[in-house]
C-alpha cells in the first residue's frame, strides 16, 4: 500500500511538474524573445524551497505546492496601479505593459502553444518507438446484459452494417449508435467470412436526470500495438493525434455543457494524481501517452475565454487591438473577479467529484451511522 502511495505521489508530481513547466517556458521564451525582462520563474506555489537568479536576473524559484506554476513577466502590473518604487525600478523598454498588443498577444499565448508542442513530442517519441496503437472494427469481447450480447454478438465479429447504413471503422460505429438510442435496427456481422444479419435493440443510456440519453452497442473493441513508424511518419502521426484528442476534448465539453453527459465526468487533481499512479505501474510509455493527452487539456483549458486564463487575457487583448485602446480597468475588475469564482468553483467541484469517486462519503456516512 505504502509503495502504491508513494508511486502515485512521485507520478503526479513528474506529469504534473513537465507539463506546468513546458507551459511556463513558453511564456519565458517569449517573453525574451520580445524583449521583455523576466523577474520570477516559480515551478509550485508557496514559499520557495530553492531559488536562484540566472545571467539575466530572473529569479528561478521551486515551490512546495505543485498545481501549478507562474511567470512573472517585468512591469507586469498595470500604470495605473503601479506605486513610485515600481514605476522607479521598470527598465525602459523592458517593461510588459510598453509592448504592442502582438508582443503582449505572443507572449500570453505562449504558453498554451507549448503544451501543443510538447504532445506533438510525446506522440511522435511514442509512435516512433513502441508503435501507433489501432483499434480494429472487430469484437473483442462483449459486455454481459448488454445490447450486443442479446443480439447474440461473437467475439470475433466484424462490423459491417447498422441497419443500411455502412459503416466504415470503429468511429462510425460508436458515433451510429451513440445517436440512435434504443432505436430497433439490424446488425450485420462477417463471421467466419459470411454476413450475419442480427436484430437488435440499442441500449439507452442516460448520464444524469437531465441529460439527454445516448445509444450503447455493449462491445468492446480489439487493439493493436501497430508497428514503430519511421520518424517523419511519427511526426506527422503526432501531429494528427494532437488534433485528434483536442477535437474530442471540445467535443467532450460541449456535451456536457450541453447536458449530452453529466459533469459528474469532470476530474480534479485527486483524479490526475490517482490515474497518475494508476498509469505508471504499466510502463514509461504508457505515463508518457497520459502526459501527452493532459497536455492536450491543460493547452485547451488555457484557451478557454474564462478571465485569469490565457484566453480571458487573449480575448482583452482582441478587444484593444479592435479598439484603439485597453479595455476599461473596471471591466476587467469584474471579469477577474467573476473568472475568479468560476475558476474557484470548478476546483471545488472537481475535488468534490474525486472523493466522491473515492468513496470518501460514504465511508464518512457509514461512521456516522
Amino acid at each position: 500500500m505504502i509503495h502504491e502511495y508513494l508511486r502515485t505521489l512521485v507520478s503526479f508530481a513528474f506529469v504534473l511538474g513537465v507539463l506546468v513547466t513546458i507551459h511556463e517556458l513558453g511564456h519565458y521564451l517569449a517573453a525574451r524573445w520580445r524583449g521583455v525582462h523576466v523577474e520570477v520563474f516559480s515551478l509550485g506555489f508557496g514559499p520557495a524551497l530553492f531559488r536562484w537568479h540566472d545571467r539575466s536576473g530572473t529569479e528561478w524559484r521551486i515551490c512546495p505546492i505543485p498545481l501549478g506554476g507562474y511567470v512573472r513577466p517585468h512591469g507586469f502590473e498595470d500604470p495605473e496601479d503601479a506605486t513610485p518604487e515600481q514605476k522607479a525600478a521598470w527598465i525602459p523598454e523592458r517593461t510588459f505593459h510598453d509592448k504592442s498588443v502582438a508582443s503582449r498577444a505572443i507572449v500570453i499565448l505562449a504558453g498554451p502553444v507549448f503544451n501543443f508542442l510538447l504532445a506533438i513530442v510525446l506522440f511522435t517519441l511514442l509512435f516512433s518507438t513502441a508503435g501507433q496503437p489501432k483499434v480494429r472494427n472487430e469484437v473483442a469481447s462483449v459486455v454481459a446484459n448488454g445490447a450486443a450480447a442479446a443480439a447474440g454478438v461473437q467475439p470475433g465479429d466484424e462490423i459491417r452494417r447498422i441497419g443500411t447504413h455502412q459503416v466504415t471503422g470503429v468511429e462510425d460505429v460508436q458515433g451510429t449508435v451513440m445517436a440512435e438510442p434504443g432505436a430497433q435496427t439490424t446488425l450485420t456481422v462477417l463471421r467466419q467470412g459470411q454476413d450475419v444479419e442480427l436484430p437488435i435493440t440499442i441500449g439507452k443510456v442516460t448520464d444524469s436526470a437531465n441529460a439527454a440519453p445516448h445509444g450503447q452497442l455493449g462491445v468492446m473493441f480489439a487493439t493493436e500495438a501497430g508497428k514503430p513508424l519511421s520518424f517523419p511518419n511519427a511526426v506527422v502521426a503526432g501531429v494528427k493525434e494532437t488534433w485528434t484528442v483536442s477535437v474530442q476534448t471540445l467535443q467532450g465539453v460541449w456535451q456536457i455543457l450541453t447536458g449530452q453527459h453529466t459533469a459528474k465526468d469532470l476530474g480534479g487533481p485527486l483524479k490526475i494524481a490517482q490515474l497518475s499512479g494508476q498509469v505508471a505501474q504499466y510502463g514509461f510509455a504508457s505515463l508518457l501517452s497520459f502526459m501527452a493527452l493532459l497536455s492536450v487539456n491543460l493547452g485547451l483549458i488555457n484557451l478557454f475565454p474564462v478571465p485569469l486564463l490565457d484566453g480571458g487575457r487573449l480575448v482583452f487583448y482582441a478587444i484593444e487591438a479592435i479598439r484603439g485602446r485597453p479595455v476599461s480597468k473596471r471591466i476587467q475588475e469584474i471579469s477577474f473577479q467573476a473568472g475568479f469564482a468560476v475558476l474557484a468553483g470548478l476546483f471545488l467541484f472537481s475535488t468534490f467529484n474525486d472523493l466522491s469517486s473515492f468513496g470518501l462519503f460514504k465511508w464518512v456516512a457509514s461512521l456516522v451511522g
